[in-house]
């Protein structure tokens, strides 16, 4: 089996790697288990996060091949590529100024002597990252994975594998001794091999349910720990207080950055039927007038393509099927004429919930507009569906917008802003969008053994 770079804007073979045989991969997952010791008890954290700021700068300093090796692989724009280098960059040092104290002991009054909380490290950790965020994903596990004493191993998605040994090579070039951060070169078929191998501890996945469900089956035959992030279709939902120009400006950024292609990124668009005629109208208007197709290495361009041509045609075929059922397509619906996997931004109305459209998580640019008759309607509609990452409310009654929040089946929600991840901030969903959390101090401690140790 081989696994294949292909530029999605041209459609041409960049590069093709072959994977690892069987036991090729048993070799280097047993080795990861033998470098645990020496990493989590003789590489002290203040070491480990010196190494990780490190790779803070090196991430920086190469971030020109690093960007453009994004935009060649899995199709992102070469602005939005800097971008995803510099947030990594960022993640690391604010785990690496955090870490020690995220992970420092907690002292409980008992009736011991001395009673505390201990966050020790579990082991080597398998992270299955897809190709959407190809370093961003990767590195939101790994820089506190790492700074906690964990071994980190990444099965990356197979259309990106240059950028998987990229970071391979980041981490050499920060100074972390080998073996630390490893690359597996294989297949999906091969991930259960990984999950069942008795120096493997925990498993982390970025990706579909289906992938999730699978994962988690396997682990949990083990009694080894998950955390899933897995798809989400956030509801954005717009009241009729709302500002209709900072709406608008954040539902094009909400749903288009990265061509749409973010289990994050705004899908449902729920509006207040009083202004909903209105909304879809400059929604439109400001889609027709940003988005340019080009080449995305060329900062000029505002519409990149896809990042495979059968994910465009799902893509396309769901659109499709919702417009055969009754949906109404306002803008967009079509593939450009043009080479590479270009798909023409896109708004459904008139979207019901026998629909594609409404059920299934639309991964690319695509947008449904549904309207909602009030505030309790908006939020029903939004906790309609299966699945529950983030969401966002647009409103100037800023009371009402929190208790909506709250109220919101979602692992995040924003008022006034389209949903984002940050470092600072736990990241991941409800549902089937998933369990346990990344980011923040919760991130750090999902991979140690939170350990009382109580003492008379």
């Amino acid at each position: 089996m081989t696994m294949q770079s292909i530029n999605p804007a041209t459609g041409e073979l960049q590069a093709e790697f072959d994977t690892w045989d069987a036991e090729t991969l048993d070799q280097v997952v047993t080795q990861a288990g033998y470098m645990f010791a020496d990493w989590s008890k003789l590489t002290p954290i203040e070491d480990r996060c010196m190494m990780v700021r490190r790779v803070a700068d090196v991430l920086r300093d190469d971030m020109e091949p690093l960007a453009e090796l994004i935009t060649l692989e899995m199709g992102k724009s070469i602005n939005e590529a800097r971008a995803e280098i510099e947030k990594c960059a960022v993640c690391c040092e604010f785990y690496a100024d955090n870490g020690p104290s995220f992970l420092a002991d907690e002292m409980v009054e008992t009736d011991a002597s001395k009673s505390y909380v201990a966050y020790l490290p579990m082991g080597v950790v398998l992270a299955v990252m897809p190709w959407n965020f190809p370093f961003w994903q990767v590195f939101r596990f790994a820089a506190p994975a790492l700074i906690a004493g964990n071994i980190a191993l990444l099965k990356h998605a197979s259309n990106v594998p240059q950028c998987a040994l990229a970071m391979e090579e980041v981490f050499r070039k920060a100074g972390f001794p080998d073996q630390i951060f490893s690359t597996l070169m294989i297949g999906s078929d091969q991930v259960e091999q990984v999950i069942r191998h008795p120096a493997v501890k925990a498993v982390t996945l970025t990706g579909s349910e289906t992938a999730g469900r699978k994962v988690a089956s396997i682990a949990g035959a083990e009694l080894k720990k998950t955390v899933l992030e897995l798809g989400g279709s956030d509801a954005f939902i717009v009241l009729d207080s709302a500002d209709m120009k900072a709406a608008v400006q954040g539902a094009v950024t909400g749903r288009f950055m990265n061509m749409g292609q973010s289990c994050i990124a705004s899908k449902r668009f729920i509006v207040d039927q009083t202004i909903a005629n209105d909304f879809i109208e400059q929604f439109k208007q400001a889609i027709e007038e940003k988005f340019v197709a080009g080449d995305p290495l060329d900062e000029a361009t505002t519409l990149a393509p896809m990042a495979r041509q059968d994910l465009l045609d799902e893509l396309h075929q769901q659109v499709m099927d919702s417009v055969a059922l009754g949906a109404e397509i306002v803008t967009g619906g079509y593939q450009l004429d043009r080479p590479g996997c270009y798909y023409a931004p896109t708004i459904l109305t008139n979207v019901s919930s026998n629909m594609p459209a409404y059920n299934e998580e639309l991964f690319g640019p695509v947008a449904i507009v549904i309207k909602a008759s009030e505030p309790a309607h908006a939020l029903g509609i939004a906790n309609g569906i299966d699945l529950g990452l983030a969401g966002s409310i647009w409103t100037n009654d800023l009371s009402t917008a929190e208790t909506m929040a709250r109220g919101m089946e979602s692992g995040a929600t924003f008022v006034n802003n389209f949903s984002f991840s940050d470092p600072r901030m736990p990241f991941g969903g409800v549902k089937n969008s998933g369990y346990g959390r990344e980011l923040s101090h919760h991130g750090i401690r999902e991979f140690t053994n939170i350990k009382s140790i109580w003492i008379k």
